[in-house]
């Protein structure tokens, strides 16, 4: 009785030890910060919001359009993350397949010979298998049945596990979307930088038509001994430039084309558009809408919630492992020596039952070092989330503020480009008449030029913010 004692005492340590070193250690533990400022610096508080347009009526140059929908369908970079998405939900099957029961078939046949001068060849010897028939030698076995395993999901180990895998699917799908709102504004970007450095090249080929006629009327200037050698060469020269600006512009078109080409997954090939409608285009107003949608409409805001549920369920992962884990495993089936055997009931029928309490109590070090790994990977997700979030925020009002003064800039910069373009006809004029020197004329000429390149450089970054605020709202994806 004393000894039936002990050994139930003994027994209650053992399991109190058990449970006293599934103690997880202590992590530092921190709450994400999803506080946005309530408008955008200078913004209305309408919340009427432009991510929420589908970007067929958001952009309206049928071109653009075209090269969009070829490159959604052929992108190579959008491919290979609708892959990523395959494999995350392979994933999660994977994790949910784990806590069901694992249920196999297994058949198979053996030949066994045991030493005659050893325990179980001796005790083969010596034993009949059935009354009047001695022990085959060697012994042969025929046998088919089924196993199964399961192991108990007491601490919701396994669940969390599929639950953080099924947050990371999502999270790829919402990669997927911020990988679309990134494709679509780049397409639209470079397209529009397509048709401004068409303009320039346009207004280039104008300027050398301009400084021809110049070099002509120089050129009789000083066959009238009214000026010198000096300026036909300066004339010439400038010509010159403004003709080795083209072949410039003409390999940036080229390579603007190819970049196009490259995000629609094909070879190089000529970009249908209509360079005309670049100087006349105005961009529509834009509805930023208040910070707090970017939570709803900003893919990436939406992937790094993801990723940050699934961290914080894997330190759950982590933390269960510090536990015991309970495990059943059974099998059921016939096994003979002689196959017309196999099939009798009850004597080649077998069948087990069995289960295990397994926890960690010694040398722990590789869940500790999990569960840290698991807690750091959660703070990184924190981090990174709010990280996402002030981008998010940063990008839209940087945008809004660029439309507001590129639309006041572009303003000034016509005006500029007008005045300029009346002095070229005035210079020439007075120069015509000995009235200024051709000094003037070519300063008025290369200013003016410069002007109209700033005009539609100022012209590009206006569309460009137009683009750039769509995307940065978090539009085109849905």
């Amino acid at each position: 009785m004393k000894n039936n004692k002990k050994i139930k005492y003994a027994g209650l340590s053992c399991i109190l030890l058990c449970f006293l070193g599934c103690k997880a250690p202590s992590v530092i533990e921190r709450t994400e910060n999803k506080t946005v400022p309530e408008v955008y610096a200078n913004a209305s508080q309408d919340t009427v919001n432009s991510a929420k347009i589908q970007w067929q009526n958001y952009f309206t140059d049928e071109n653009l359009k075209n090269l969009i929908e070829i490159a959604l369908k052929n992108n190579q970079e959008l491919n290979i993350t609708l892959q990523e998405i395959e494999i995350a939900r392979s994933e999660v099957r994977a994790r949910k397949g784990e806590y069901l029961p694992f249920l196999g078939f297994n058949a198979g046949a053996s030949l066994d010979k045991s030493g005659r001068y050893t325990s179980a060849g001796s005790g083969e010897a010596t034993t009949e298998i059935m009354p009047g028939k001695e022990t085959p030698d060697p012994l042969p076995n025929y046998g088919f049945g089924l196993s199964a395993s399961w192991e108990i999901d007491i601490w919701n180990k396994l669940h969390n596990a599929k639950k953080a895998a099924l947050n990371r699917y999502l999270g790829s799908v919402e990669g997927k979307n911020f990988v679309v709102t990134n494709l679509i504004a780049e397409v639209a970007n470079s397209y529009y930088e397509l048709l401004a450095l068409d303009n320039q090249l346009a207004i280039v080929k104008q300027n050398i038509d301009i400084q021809s006629n110049a070099l002509k009327v120089v050129k009789i200037q000083k066959e009238a001994a009214r000026v010198n050698e000096l300026a036909v060469r300066r004339f010439e020269a400038q010509i010159l430039n403004t003709q080795s600006l083209q072949f410039d512009i003409q390999q940036e078109i080229y390579q603007m084309e190819n970049k196009i080409n490259f995000l629609l997954g094909r070879f190089p090939q000529s970009i249908v558009r209509n360079a005309d409608i670049f100087n006349t285009m105005i961009p529509p107003l834009v509805h930023a809408g208040v910070p707090s949608q970017l939570l709803e409409n900003r893919p990436d805001i939406k992937k790094a919630e993801m990723d940050l549920l699934a961290a914080k369920l894997d330190i759950k992962v982590a933390k269960a492992k510090f536990y015991p884990s309970l495990g059943i495993s059974a099998g059921i089936g016939y096994e003979a020596f002689n196959t017309k055997y196999l099939l009798t009931s009850p004597e080649s029928l077998f069948y087990s039952l069995a289960g295990d309490l397994v926890a960690p109590l010694i040398n722990r070090n590789a869940i500790k070092a999990s569960y840290i790994s698991a807690n750091a990977k959660q703070m990184q997700a924190i981090y990174n989330y709010e990280k996402t979030l002030v981008n998010a925020y940063i990008e839209v009002a940087n945008q809004l503020s660029k439309i507001k003064n590129i639309s006041q800039s572009y303003d000034l910069k016509s005006k500029q480009v007008q005045a300029l373009n009346e002095s070229i006809q005035i210079s020439n004029n007075l120069f015509s008449s000995a009235r200024a020197d051709y000094m003037e004329v070519l300063l008025t000429q290369k200013d003016a030029l410069e002007s109209k390149f700033e005009l539609i450089e100022t012209k590009k970054q206006q569309i460009n913010a137009f683009v750039s605020v769509y995307k940065a709202l978090g539009g085109g994806w849905n």
